[in-house]
């Protein structure tokens, strides 16, 4: 395991409604919730040498302060846009600033959901995309980040 003074800090952002996981349409998020989800990241990023720290909001103006906070202070990101995947350009603009590795996880398949599900402003910007492995997404996630940031 690596020494605590060289662990990495790794962002995880989920988006908003996250935090109801486990209780929302379980049938295209799956049963674990948010708090399910943090703790195997933790466990993960623990084995990783990684140094995590996770956010969710409903609100995109907090999503955007929690990003430009962590320029300079981040190695990678990892972001779960949720619905703002589909509308926000200022998240987008945000994760541009960080200039860090980044991958976009979705639970769901986007592109097998509706039609203006399909469109991320952040896939063309990340790094990598992970969509449609439910929970287990944000654990492939961050293996890769470790990887790439090693």
């Amino acid at each position: 395991m690596a020494d605590r003074r060289q662990k990495k800090p790794i962002l995880v952002v989920h988006g908003p409604n996250l935090n109801m996981l486990g209780k929302r349409e379980p049938e295209h998020y799956g049963t674990q919730t948010l708090d399910d989800i943090n703790a195997s990241l933790r466990v993960k990023a623990a084995e990783l040498g990684l140094q995590i720290s996770t956010f969710q909001s409903n609100h995109e103006g907090k999503i955007v302060e929690v990003i430009q906070e962590a320029v300079g202070r981040i190695k990678g990101l990892i972001i779960n846009p949720a619905a703002f995947t589909h509308t926000s350009v200022a998240i987008r603009d945000a994760v541009l600033i960080l200039d860090v590795p980044t991958i976009e996880v979705h639970l769901s398949n986007i592109h097998k959901r509706e039609t203006y599900r399909h469109r991320s402003f952040i896939a063309d910007i990340a790094t990598a995309q992970i969509i449609g492995l439910g929970a287990s997404g944000y654990l492939f996630a961050l293996e890769a980040l470790a990887q790439m940031i090693s």
